[in-house]
């Protein structure tokens, strides 16, 4: 596994997930099991914080006032590319954040549209993350292993780095 951390690792972290718009947010709920549940990622570019809509008084809200710490889960099995992001969430009450983000499809979950006064934003600041990305499909990771397993030399099946956003080393 390779650590890096410079400012290329947003646009490395962008990359992966700007195209898997559905995540799963895990939280801490109040009997301190983790908790997970689908979310759509709102913005269309990155720069450390990922933003999401929801109703201010949703189990979601309440794991986050609780403890901040998340981690999000992104798929995209068509690609083989896995990502997890861990951070901090923060609730944000910014109506102009709320109008940058806001797309009228979101009606379908939030049908008072943008001005419902229970709307809110989940902003996450992405502390670090890591993926797998295996650049092929399974049946090229079966075969490379097989011929692994005769040859006796290692099959490289995956891309996997870690990312750290935070000043912490």
């Amino acid at each position: 596994m390779h650590y890096s951390h410079n400012q290329e690792n947003y646009d490395k972290l962008w990359d992966k997930i700007k195209n898997i718009r559905v995540t799963m947010m895990t939280t801490l709920d109040e009997e301190n099991c983790l908790r997970s549940r689908p979310m759509y990622t709102q913005q269309t570019e990155f720069s450390g914080d990922i933003w999401f809509f929801s109703k201010e008084h949703s189990a979601k809200i309440h794991d986050v006032k609780k403890d901040k710490h998340v981690n999000l889960s992104y798929v995209n099995a068509e690609d083989n590319t896995y990502v997890s992001v861990t951070g901090n969430a923060e609730i944000v009450y910014d109506r102009q954040k709320i109008d940058e983000f806001w797309d009228p499809s979101l009606k379908i979950w939030f049908p008072e549209g943008k001005d419902d006064p229970e709307l809110c934003l989940i902003r996450v600041i992405a502390d670090q993350a890591e993926y797998w990305d295996t650049k092929s499909g399974t049946m090229i990771y079966l075969i490379g292993k097989a011929m692994s397993n005769l040859t006796g030399e290692e099959y490289v099946t995956a891309e996997n780095e870690k990312l750290n956003f935070s000043n912490k080393q």
